[in-house]
Protein backbone atom coordinates (compact mmCIF):
# COMPACT_ATOMS: atom_id res chain seq x y z
CA UNK A 1 0.00 0.00 0.00
CA UNK A 2 2.84 2.37 0.80
CA UNK A 3 4.15 2.03 -2.72
CA UNK A 4 1.06 3.66 -4.31
CA UNK A 5 1.80 7.28 -3.22
CA UNK A 6 5.41 6.82 -4.23
CA UNK A 7 4.27 5.58 -7.63
CA UNK A 8 1.98 8.60 -8.10
CA UNK A 9 4.79 10.93 -7.02
CA UNK A 10 7.00 9.30 -9.63
CA UNK A 11 4.32 9.81 -12.30
CA UNK A 12 4.00 13.48 -11.34
CA UNK A 13 7.73 13.96 -11.56
CA UNK A 14 7.77 12.25 -14.94
CA UNK A 15 4.92 14.44 -16.17
CA UNK A 16 6.66 17.62 -14.95
CA UNK A 17 9.91 16.50 -16.53
CA UNK A 18 8.12 15.80 -19.82
CA UNK A 19 6.44 19.21 -19.81
CA UNK A 20 9.73 20.94 -19.04
CA UNK A 21 11.47 18.99 -21.79
CA UNK A 22 8.78 20.00 -24.32
CA UNK A 23 9.01 23.65 -23.22
CA UNK A 24 12.79 23.68 -23.51
CA UNK A 25 12.64 22.04 -26.95
CA UNK A 26 9.79 24.21 -28.29
CA UNK A 27 11.25 27.46 -26.97
CA UNK A 28 14.73 26.40 -28.06
CA UNK A 29 16.04 27.54 -24.69
CA UNK A 30 19.33 25.65 -24.99
CA UNK A 31 20.26 27.41 -28.22
CA UNK A 32 23.19 29.82 -27.78
CA UNK A 33 23.15 33.49 -28.71
CA UNK A 34 25.65 34.63 -31.29
CA UNK A 35 26.70 37.45 -33.58
CA UNK A 36 25.33 37.26 -37.13
CA UNK A 37 27.26 35.14 -39.60
CA UNK A 38 28.60 37.73 -42.06
CA UNK A 39 29.58 36.86 -45.64
CA UNK A 40 31.42 39.62 -47.51
CA UNK A 41 34.56 40.45 -49.47
CA UNK A 42 37.37 42.33 -47.80
CA UNK A 43 37.13 45.79 -49.39
CA UNK A 44 37.72 49.28 -47.94
CA UNK A 45 33.98 50.02 -48.11
CA UNK A 46 32.91 46.78 -46.42
CA UNK A 47 35.51 47.21 -43.67
CA UNK A 48 34.27 50.75 -43.13
CA UNK A 49 30.61 49.63 -43.00
CA UNK A 50 31.26 46.87 -40.48
CA UNK A 51 33.31 49.24 -38.31
CA UNK A 52 30.74 52.03 -38.52
CA UNK A 53 27.76 49.70 -37.98
CA UNK A 54 29.03 47.55 -35.09
CA UNK A 55 25.60 46.02 -34.38
CA UNK A 56 26.17 43.81 -37.43
CA UNK A 57 29.14 42.11 -35.77
CA UNK A 58 27.93 42.07 -32.17
CA UNK A 59 25.93 39.34 -30.46
CA UNK A 60 22.19 39.49 -31.13
CA UNK A 61 20.37 38.73 -27.85
CA UNK A 62 16.64 37.91 -28.17
CA UNK A 63 14.31 37.82 -25.13
CA UNK A 64 15.44 34.90 -22.97
CA UNK A 65 12.17 33.00 -22.45
CA UNK A 66 10.74 33.02 -25.98
CA UNK A 67 13.05 34.93 -28.32
CA UNK A 68 14.98 31.85 -29.46
CA UNK A 69 11.86 30.39 -31.03
CA UNK A 70 11.49 31.47 -34.65
CA UNK A 71 7.79 30.60 -34.48
CA UNK A 72 7.11 32.87 -31.50
CA UNK A 73 9.18 35.69 -33.00
CA UNK A 74 7.16 35.34 -36.22
CA UNK A 75 3.82 35.01 -34.42
CA UNK A 76 4.47 38.07 -32.26
CA UNK A 77 5.40 40.11 -35.34
CA UNK A 78 2.30 38.83 -37.15
CA UNK A 79 -0.26 39.38 -34.38
CA UNK A 80 1.09 42.30 -32.38
CA UNK A 81 3.62 43.86 -34.70
CA UNK A 82 5.70 45.88 -32.27
CA UNK A 83 5.73 47.08 -28.65
CA UNK A 84 4.77 50.70 -27.93
CA UNK A 85 4.24 51.41 -31.61
CA UNK A 86 4.55 55.11 -32.58
CA UNK A 87 2.04 56.92 -34.77
CA UNK A 88 4.02 58.90 -37.35
CA UNK A 89 1.91 61.37 -39.29
CA UNK A 90 2.38 61.30 -43.05
CA UNK A 91 0.81 62.61 -46.22
CA UNK A 92 -0.82 60.11 -48.58
CA UNK A 93 0.07 60.47 -52.25
CA UNK A 94 -1.88 59.08 -55.21
CA UNK A 95 -0.10 58.27 -58.47
CA UNK A 96 -2.05 57.36 -61.63
CA UNK A 97 -0.54 54.45 -63.57
CA UNK A 98 -0.65 53.91 -67.34
CA UNK A 99 -3.01 50.93 -67.07
CA UNK A 100 -5.56 52.89 -65.02
CA UNK A 101 -4.38 51.65 -61.63
CA UNK A 102 -3.69 54.14 -58.83
CA UNK A 103 -0.56 53.64 -56.76
CA UNK A 104 -0.50 55.11 -53.26
CA UNK A 105 2.31 55.80 -50.83
CA UNK A 106 2.69 57.69 -47.57
CA UNK A 107 5.33 60.39 -47.17
CA UNK A 108 6.84 61.15 -43.76
CA UNK A 109 9.15 64.12 -43.27
CA UNK A 110 12.22 63.87 -40.99
CA UNK A 111 11.98 65.12 -37.41
CA UNK A 112 15.36 66.84 -37.59
CA UNK A 113 18.50 67.23 -39.65
CA UNK A 114 20.42 64.19 -40.77
CA UNK A 115 23.80 63.75 -39.05
CA UNK A 116 25.60 64.42 -42.33
CA UNK A 117 23.54 67.52 -43.14
CA UNK A 118 22.38 65.86 -46.38
CA UNK A 119 18.86 65.24 -47.65
CA UNK A 120 18.28 61.48 -47.48
CA UNK A 121 15.06 59.56 -48.20
CA UNK A 122 14.21 56.00 -47.25
CA UNK A 123 12.06 54.44 -50.00
CA UNK A 124 10.36 51.48 -48.33
CA UNK A 125 8.53 48.45 -49.72
CA UNK A 126 6.60 46.40 -47.08
CA UNK A 127 5.90 42.67 -46.98
CA UNK A 128 3.10 40.73 -48.66
CA UNK A 129 -0.26 42.48 -48.40
CA UNK A 130 1.22 45.14 -46.09
CA UNK A 131 1.18 48.92 -46.08
CA UNK A 132 2.29 51.99 -44.14
CA UNK A 133 -0.17 51.40 -41.30
CA UNK A 134 1.38 48.11 -40.17
CA UNK A 135 3.05 48.32 -36.77
CA UNK A 136 6.50 47.14 -37.88
CA UNK A 137 6.49 49.74 -40.65
CA UNK A 138 5.38 52.52 -38.31
CA UNK A 139 8.07 51.58 -35.78
CA UNK A 140 10.77 51.64 -38.44
CA UNK A 141 9.51 54.92 -39.91
CA UNK A 142 9.39 56.57 -36.47
CA UNK A 143 12.97 55.51 -35.75
CA UNK A 144 14.18 56.67 -39.18
CA UNK A 145 12.46 60.06 -38.83
CA UNK A 146 14.25 60.68 -35.54
CA UNK A 147 17.55 59.93 -37.30
CA UNK A 148 16.85 62.61 -39.92
CA UNK A 149 15.47 60.50 -42.76
CA UNK A 150 12.48 61.31 -44.92
CA UNK A 151 10.44 58.12 -45.48
CA UNK A 152 8.27 57.11 -48.42
CA UNK A 153 6.31 53.90 -47.82
CA UNK A 154 4.58 52.09 -50.66
CA UNK A 155 1.09 50.78 -49.97
CA UNK A 156 0.80 47.58 -51.99
CA UNK A 157 -1.92 47.84 -54.63
CA UNK A 158 -5.10 46.55 -53.03
CA UNK A 159 -3.63 46.16 -49.53
CA UNK A 160 -5.24 49.21 -47.90
CA UNK A 161 -8.79 48.26 -46.86
CA UNK A 162 -10.22 51.74 -47.45
CA UNK A 163 -8.72 52.36 -50.91
CA UNK A 164 -10.62 50.99 -53.92
CA UNK A 165 -8.82 49.61 -56.96
CA UNK A 166 -9.20 51.72 -60.10
CA UNK A 167 -8.23 48.90 -62.49
CA UNK A 168 -8.59 45.09 -62.48
CA UNK A 169 -5.10 44.54 -61.05
CA UNK A 170 -3.48 44.31 -57.61
CA UNK A 171 0.04 43.79 -56.30
CA UNK A 172 1.97 40.65 -57.26
CA UNK A 173 5.11 38.92 -56.05
CA UNK A 174 7.51 40.89 -58.22
CA UNK A 175 5.73 43.70 -60.05
CA UNK A 176 7.87 46.83 -59.62
CA UNK A 177 5.58 49.34 -61.36
CA UNK A 178 4.16 50.98 -58.24
CA UNK A 179 7.51 51.11 -56.47
CA UNK A 180 9.13 52.62 -59.58
CA UNK A 181 6.39 55.24 -59.73
CA UNK A 182 6.96 56.18 -56.07
CA UNK A 183 10.74 56.42 -56.54
CA UNK A 184 10.25 58.54 -59.66
CA UNK A 185 8.01 60.93 -57.73
CA UNK A 186 10.58 61.26 -54.91
CA UNK A 187 13.41 61.95 -57.36
CA UNK A 188 11.34 64.62 -59.11
CA UNK A 189 10.02 66.35 -55.97
CA UNK A 190 13.35 66.21 -54.10
CA UNK A 191 16.02 66.58 -56.79
CA UNK A 192 18.90 66.71 -54.29
CA UNK A 193 17.91 63.81 -52.08
CA UNK A 194 19.91 60.58 -51.77
CA UNK A 195 17.92 57.34 -51.67
CA UNK A 196 18.16 54.43 -49.24
CA UNK A 197 16.12 51.52 -50.65
CA UNK A 198 14.55 49.19 -48.05
CA UNK A 199 12.46 46.06 -48.62
CA UNK A 200 10.85 43.70 -46.12
CA UNK A 201 10.06 40.08 -47.08
CA UNK A 202 8.18 40.22 -50.42
CA UNK A 203 9.19 43.89 -50.54
CA UNK A 204 12.84 42.79 -50.50
CA UNK A 205 12.22 40.81 -53.68
CA UNK A 206 10.57 43.81 -55.33
CA UNK A 207 13.29 46.35 -54.47
CA UNK A 208 16.16 44.06 -55.55
CA UNK A 209 14.34 43.25 -58.79
CA UNK A 210 13.64 46.96 -59.37
CA UNK A 211 17.30 47.91 -58.98
CA UNK A 212 18.45 45.04 -61.20
CA UNK A 213 15.92 45.57 -63.99
CA UNK A 214 17.56 48.74 -65.26
CA UNK A 215 20.81 50.36 -64.18
CA UNK A 216 19.18 53.80 -64.38
CA UNK A 217 17.04 52.70 -61.42
CA UNK A 218 20.21 52.76 -59.31
CA UNK A 219 20.88 56.46 -59.94
CA UNK A 220 21.00 58.50 -56.70
CA UNK A 221 20.68 55.29 -54.67
CA UNK A 222 23.26 55.11 -51.87
CA UNK A 223 22.46 51.54 -50.86
CA UNK A 224 19.77 48.90 -50.52
CA UNK A 225 18.72 46.74 -47.55
CA UNK A 226 16.58 43.61 -47.94
CA UNK A 227 15.26 41.75 -44.88
CA UNK A 228 13.79 38.22 -44.78
CA UNK A 229 13.12 37.69 -48.47
CA UNK A 230 13.23 34.30 -50.20
CA UNK A 231 14.95 35.34 -53.46
CA UNK A 232 13.38 32.67 -55.72
CA UNK A 233 9.63 31.98 -55.74
CA UNK A 234 10.12 28.95 -57.97
CA UNK A 235 12.46 27.29 -55.48
CA UNK A 236 10.42 28.47 -52.50
CA UNK A 237 7.11 27.00 -53.72
CA UNK A 238 8.31 23.43 -53.15
CA UNK A 239 9.36 24.19 -49.58
CA UNK A 240 5.99 25.80 -48.83
CA UNK A 241 4.28 22.44 -49.33
CA UNK A 242 6.47 20.78 -46.69
CA UNK A 243 5.45 20.38 -43.05
CA UNK A 244 8.87 20.89 -41.47
CA UNK A 245 8.93 24.10 -39.43
CA UNK A 246 5.11 24.11 -39.94
CA UNK A 247 5.70 25.77 -43.30
CA UNK A 248 2.57 24.23 -44.83
CA UNK A 249 0.51 25.74 -41.99
CA UNK A 250 2.00 29.21 -42.58
CA UNK A 251 1.23 28.74 -46.27
CA UNK A 252 -2.43 28.14 -45.39
CA UNK A 253 -2.59 31.24 -43.15
CA UNK A 254 -1.02 33.51 -45.79
CA UNK A 255 -3.31 32.07 -48.46
CA UNK A 256 -6.32 32.82 -46.28
CA UNK A 257 -5.16 36.41 -45.86
CA UNK A 258 -4.59 36.77 -49.61
CA UNK A 259 -8.09 35.44 -50.28
CA UNK A 260 -9.57 38.10 -48.00
CA UNK A 261 -7.66 40.87 -49.82
CA UNK A 262 -8.69 39.60 -53.26
CA UNK A 263 -12.34 39.11 -52.27
CA UNK A 264 -12.48 42.61 -50.78
CA UNK A 265 -11.91 43.86 -54.35
CA UNK A 266 -14.15 41.30 -56.06
CA UNK A 267 -16.13 43.97 -57.88
CA UNK A 268 -12.98 45.37 -59.53
CA UNK A 269 -11.15 42.12 -60.23
CA UNK A 270 -13.93 39.86 -61.54
CA UNK A 271 -16.36 40.57 -64.35
CA UNK A 272 -16.78 40.67 -68.12
CA UNK A 273 -14.19 43.43 -68.56
CA UNK A 274 -11.45 41.61 -66.61
CA UNK A 275 -9.13 38.63 -67.16
CA UNK A 276 -10.88 36.70 -64.38
CA UNK A 277 -13.83 34.37 -64.87
CA UNK A 278 -16.48 33.00 -62.52
CA UNK A 279 -14.60 29.69 -62.49
CA UNK A 280 -11.53 31.51 -61.15
CA UNK A 281 -13.63 32.89 -58.31
CA UNK A 282 -14.91 29.40 -57.46
CA UNK A 283 -11.37 28.00 -57.42
CA UNK A 284 -10.25 30.92 -55.23
CA UNK A 285 -12.80 29.99 -52.55
CA UNK A 286 -11.40 26.45 -52.31
CA UNK A 287 -7.70 27.41 -52.46
CA UNK A 288 -5.64 26.40 -49.41
CA UNK A 289 -2.17 27.50 -50.56
CA UNK A 290 -0.49 30.53 -52.08
CA UNK A 291 0.47 28.45 -55.11
CA UNK A 292 -3.18 27.69 -55.86
CA UNK A 293 -4.04 31.39 -55.62
CA UNK A 294 -1.05 32.35 -57.77
CA UNK A 295 -2.12 29.81 -60.41
CA UNK A 296 -5.77 30.86 -60.35
CA UNK A 297 -5.46 34.62 -59.94
CA UNK A 298 -2.10 36.31 -59.52
CA UNK A 299 -0.24 35.15 -62.66
CA UNK A 300 -3.10 36.39 -64.86
CA UNK A 301 -2.69 40.04 -63.87
CA UNK A 302 0.39 40.26 -66.10
CA UNK A 303 -0.55 37.58 -68.62
CA UNK A 304 1.88 34.86 -67.55
CA UNK A 305 1.11 31.58 -69.29
CA UNK A 306 2.06 29.32 -66.41
CA UNK A 307 2.86 29.37 -62.72
CA UNK A 308 6.50 28.55 -63.49
CA UNK A 309 6.75 31.51 -65.88
CA UNK A 310 5.16 33.79 -63.26
CA UNK A 311 7.61 32.74 -60.55
CA UNK A 312 10.62 32.88 -62.89
CA UNK A 313 9.91 36.38 -64.20
CA UNK A 314 8.88 37.90 -60.87
CA UNK A 315 11.79 36.64 -58.75
CA UNK A 316 14.74 38.91 -58.04
CA UNK A 317 17.21 36.01 -58.33
CA UNK A 318 17.39 36.69 -62.07
CA UNK A 319 18.09 40.43 -61.60
CA UNK A 320 19.96 40.86 -58.32
CA UNK A 321 23.38 40.20 -59.91
CA UNK A 322 22.88 43.47 -61.85
CA UNK A 323 22.71 45.51 -58.63
CA UNK A 324 25.96 47.43 -58.19
CA UNK A 325 25.08 49.76 -55.28
CA UNK A 326 26.02 48.55 -51.77
CA UNK A 327 23.54 45.83 -50.85
CA UNK A 328 22.86 44.41 -47.38
CA UNK A 329 20.89 41.14 -47.37
CA UNK A 330 19.56 40.05 -43.96
CA UNK A 331 17.98 36.69 -43.11
CA UNK A 332 17.39 34.59 -40.00
CA UNK A 333 18.33 30.92 -39.75
CA UNK A 334 15.14 30.13 -37.79
CA UNK A 335 12.78 31.94 -40.20
CA UNK A 336 9.92 29.41 -40.61
CA UNK A 337 8.94 30.92 -43.98
CA UNK A 338 12.33 30.95 -45.73
CA UNK A 339 13.86 27.50 -46.13
CA UNK A 340 17.59 27.23 -45.46
CA UNK A 341 18.24 25.99 -49.01
CA UNK A 342 17.23 29.40 -50.35
CA UNK A 343 20.01 31.11 -48.40
CA UNK A 344 22.67 29.74 -50.76
CA UNK A 345 21.51 32.51 -53.14
CA UNK A 346 22.54 35.53 -50.99
CA UNK A 347 25.60 33.74 -49.61
CA UNK A 348 26.93 32.94 -53.11
CA UNK A 349 26.14 36.48 -54.25
CA UNK A 350 28.13 37.98 -51.35
CA UNK A 351 31.05 35.68 -52.15
CA UNK A 352 31.09 36.81 -55.80
CA UNK A 353 30.16 40.52 -55.64
CA UNK A 354 32.12 43.13 -53.67
CA UNK A 355 29.09 45.35 -53.08
CA UNK A 356 27.09 42.67 -51.21
CA UNK A 357 27.09 41.84 -47.48
CA UNK A 358 24.99 38.88 -46.33
CA UNK A 359 24.09 38.79 -42.61
CA UNK A 360 22.50 35.63 -41.21
CA UNK A 361 21.29 35.70 -37.61
CA UNK A 362 20.78 32.56 -35.55
CA UNK A 363 17.43 33.79 -34.24
CA UNK A 364 14.83 36.38 -35.24
CA UNK A 365 12.10 34.45 -37.05
CA UNK A 366 10.37 36.18 -39.93
CA UNK A 367 10.59 39.97 -39.45
CA UNK A 368 10.70 39.52 -35.68
CA UNK A 369 14.24 40.27 -34.45
CA UNK A 370 12.95 41.34 -31.04
CA UNK A 371 15.48 42.24 -28.36
CA UNK A 372 15.00 42.16 -24.61
CA UNK A 373 16.21 40.73 -21.33
CA UNK A 374 13.79 38.01 -20.22
CA UNK A 375 10.16 38.42 -21.26
CA UNK A 376 9.18 41.91 -22.44
CA UNK A 377 10.76 42.98 -25.75
CA UNK A 378 12.16 46.43 -26.42
CA UNK A 379 10.16 48.84 -28.64
CA UNK A 380 12.94 48.94 -31.26
CA UNK A 381 14.06 45.68 -32.82
CA UNK A 382 17.51 44.58 -33.91
CA UNK A 383 16.24 44.89 -37.49
CA UNK A 384 15.29 48.56 -37.07
CA UNK A 385 18.68 49.39 -35.58
CA UNK A 386 20.64 47.49 -38.23
CA UNK A 387 18.95 49.15 -41.19
CA UNK A 388 19.35 52.67 -39.82
CA UNK A 389 22.91 51.92 -38.62
CA UNK A 390 23.91 50.61 -42.05
CA UNK A 391 22.25 53.61 -43.74
CA UNK A 392 24.08 56.02 -41.41
CA UNK A 393 27.39 54.35 -42.25
CA UNK A 394 26.70 54.59 -45.99
CA UNK A 395 25.81 58.28 -45.68
CA UNK A 396 29.03 58.89 -43.75
CA UNK A 397 31.04 57.04 -46.41
CA UNK A 398 29.41 59.08 -49.18
CA UNK A 399 30.16 62.31 -47.32
CA UNK A 400 33.83 61.40 -46.81
CA UNK A 401 34.35 59.60 -50.12
CA UNK A 402 36.15 62.38 -52.04
CA UNK A 403 38.87 62.71 -49.39
CA UNK A 404 39.11 58.93 -48.99
CA UNK A 405 39.68 58.53 -52.71
CA UNK A 406 42.43 61.12 -52.74
CA UNK A 407 44.23 59.84 -49.68
CA UNK A 408 44.12 56.20 -48.63
CA UNK A 409 45.99 57.08 -45.48
CA UNK A 410 43.01 59.12 -44.30
CA UNK A 411 40.86 56.03 -44.61
CA UNK A 412 43.20 53.98 -42.44
CA UNK A 413 43.14 56.76 -39.84
CA UNK A 414 39.33 56.72 -39.82
CA UNK A 415 39.29 52.95 -39.26
CA UNK A 416 41.81 53.31 -36.45
CA UNK A 417 39.70 55.96 -34.73
CA UNK A 418 36.58 53.80 -35.14
CA UNK A 419 38.36 50.81 -33.65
Amino acid sequence: MCSMPAMFDGMKLAAVATVLYVIVRCLNLKSPTAAPDITYQDTPLNRFLLKSCPILTKEYIPPLLWGKSGHLQTALYGKMGRVSCPHPIGLRKYLPMQDGATATFDLFEPMGDHRTGDDVTMVICPGIGNHSEKHYIRTFVGHSQKEGYRCAVLNHLGALPNIELTSPRMFTYGCTWEFASMVGYIKKMFPHTHLIVVGFSLGGNIVCKFLGENRTNQERVLCCVSVCQGYSALRAQETFLQWDQCRRFYNFLMADNMKKIILSHRGSLFGSATKMEDADLSRLYTATSLMQIDETIMRKFHGHNSLKEYYEKESCVHYIHNVDVPLLLVNSADDPLVHGSLLTIPRTLAEKKQNVIFALTLHGGHLGFFEGAVLVPQPLTWMDKVIVGYANAMCQWEKQKPSLRSNHGDFDQILTKKG
